[in-house]
């Protein structure tokens, strides 16, 4: 790892006492599990644009599409204030590259999805995002972002841990200014990554890398990476990573003993079944990767696309 992996996160996350009680909500997984690999940019945009700790509590009023922050007992519109510090804030963050964002979820100001929005009776109506997470996401549309709650679910934690890494090596590869031939091979080894997520849009890439002669280098990087967003937005599947199992077993097809072809196929098929997790088919076929010496596939980010300490493949 040449350069940190920088992480927006809201400051109470990582037990800071921000909160508009003077509490914290500390997130152990966030703060300690994650925090090994992460280099944290916290942020509490409440405090940052000079409101006190405590202070009184606040939600978000008026049309969905357009809400205000309100205190709940005085009714003082704090909506200005907080965006006038948020453009400035966005300014900063832009010269610290990060790769990702986690949001507090139910904040009126940090709070990334599904936070209510009340009507002028106090009544909640509808849904949206905290002022601050929506000018961020706006800001930053091809970040990845999560909150801590949503993180609970391993699906969604993987998803996003591994498009925080795809990012943060993109980010390494732009920052050196390198040349076609090294967006051939970051595309190379992510060939089984993105096979993972969309077949169809690795076929695109696949097409698009093999017909950049000619073309600006800005414009060809440009157009890559949309294409690789579009690819790691869309979630994986026990489908497609058998796909992707079986595509790695034909490297074998001529190495492999009978016994070892047939224990890998019962592995991947006990995987199919939800008898296994994927960290087991994983296993086997990096052991196999070093046994038979198969140097194609030991530069495979599929293989591990993000620490193994992290064990966010052991869900079954």
């Amino acid at each position: 790892m040449d350069r940190t992996i920088k992480i927006g996160v809201s400051s109470c996350l990582l037990g800071n006492h921000v909160r508009y009680d003077g509490g914290h909500k500390l997130n152990r997984y966030v703060k300690d599990s994650l925090g090994e690999y992460f280099e944290y940019v916290p942020v509490c945009p409440e405090v940052e644009c000079g409101l006190p700790i405590p202070r009184e509590a606040m939600r978000l009023v008026g049309k969905p599409g357009n809400p205000r922050l309100m205190t709940i007992k005085t009714q003082i519109d704090l909506t200005d204030q907080m965006q006038k510090w948020g453009q400035n804030k966005l300014n900063e963050l832009e010269d610290l590259h990060l790769s990702g964002y986690i949001f507090k979820s139910r904040s009126p100001s940090s709070g990334m999805e599904r936070i209510k929005i009340y009507n002028d009776q106090g009544n909640p109506v509808d849904y949206g995002s905290g002022i601050w997470a929506r000018m961020f996401m706006d800001h930053f549309p091809l970040l990845p972002v999560e909150d801590e709650g949503r993180l609970n679910d391993p699906g969604l934690r993987e998803h996003f841990i591994e498009r925080v890494f795809v990012l943060w090596r993109w980010q390494e590869l732009e920052g050196k200014y390198s040349n076609i031939n090294d967006l051939i091979d970051f595309h190379t080894r992510h060939k089984f990554l993105i096979l993972a997520h969309s077949p169809q849009l690795y076929s695109e890439m696949g097409y698009y890398v093999a017909n950049i002669k000619e073309k600006p280098r800005d414009h060809i990087f440009s157009g890559y990476f949309q294409l690789l967003d579009q690819a790691m937005r869309i979630k994986t599947s026990v489908g497609k990573h058998i796909n992707v199992l079986y595509h790695l077993l034909g490297f074998f097809k001529d190495k492999l003993e009978s016994d070892e072809k047939q224990e890998i196929i019962e592995i991947i098929e006990h995987y199919r079944k939800g008898n296994f997790p994927l960290i087991v088919p994983i296993t086997l076929i990096n052991h196999f990767v070093r046994k038979y010496q198969e140097t194609y596939l030991q530069n495979q980010l599929y293989l591990q696309p993000h620490p193994i300490e992290l064990k966010l493949r052991n869900q079954a």
